[in-house]
């Protein structure tokens, strides 16, 4: 019986994933708005209920890959190594990411993914969805930290000031790279930036997020 579920399940995952990157095929060649469900659904060869029992709306077609995310910042919290701070594993986990070129950094120059990042931050409706995704992202971290002892209030800003930080280096980076330039190249920038950055979350947020 639970082979059958996951069997199951796990072709309703690769469904969603090839329906979603049909979707995203057609709105890269035409545009967001000039691409209707229906379109999609013929392409996909699924009806339209099929394609809304996948993705509710138009936007989900293409921020569900950030949904996997949302709550990553609050996982390396949890994970980290015992007497490392939080604030010191989401650091390092961020120069992890820029390392291996994680397209969640802004940091990777692969033609379709700069062209993935371009069309969400240039649609109006689907930058403003992606705003959900940055208020589960403090949501789920502020939880972590409060796991860790810290006050709510501290942990509620703590979580704002980081997920606002990491989604603002990401930003930065894509527009480096939407502008012409390489992954390589903007790589000890992005890494200085993210340094900094930390340097100043620490500064300011430091003494307050100490564990045990």
């Amino acid at each position: 019986m639970n082979q059958r579920i996951g069997l199951r399940e796990s072709k309703k995952e690769r469904t969603r994933e090839a329906v979603s990157a049909t979707a995203i095929r057609l709105f890269l060649d035409r545009g967001f708005d000039r691409v209707s469900i229906t379109e999609i659904a013929e392409a996909a060869e699924i009806s339209r209920r099929t394609l809304f029992a996948y993705f509710p709306t138009k936007e989900d077609l293409v921020l569900h890959r950030f949904a996997d995310h949302e709550s990553e910042a609050a996982r390396i919290v949890r994970a980290r190594a015992a007497g490392q701070q939080p604030l010191d594993a989401l650091r390092e986990a961020m120069l992890d990411a820029l390392a291996r070129r994680d397209p969640n950094t802004g940091l990777n120059d692969t033609p379709e993914i700069v062209a993935f990042m371009r069309m969400v931050f240039g649609t109006e409706s689907l930058a403003a969805r992606l705003t959900r995704y940055t208020a589960r992202g403090i949501e789920a971290l502020d939880e972590a930290l409060r796991e860790t002892g810290v006050d709510p209030l501290t942990a509620h800003l703590a979580a704002a000031q980081v997920i606002v930080v990491q989604r603002q280096l990401a930003v930065m980076n894509h527009e480096a790279l939407a502008d012409g330039g390489s992954a390589d190249d903007r790589y000890p920038e992005a890494v200085r930036a993210a340094r900094q950055a930390f340097d100043l979350l620490d500064g300011g947020l430091g003494a307050q997020l100490k564990t045990a």
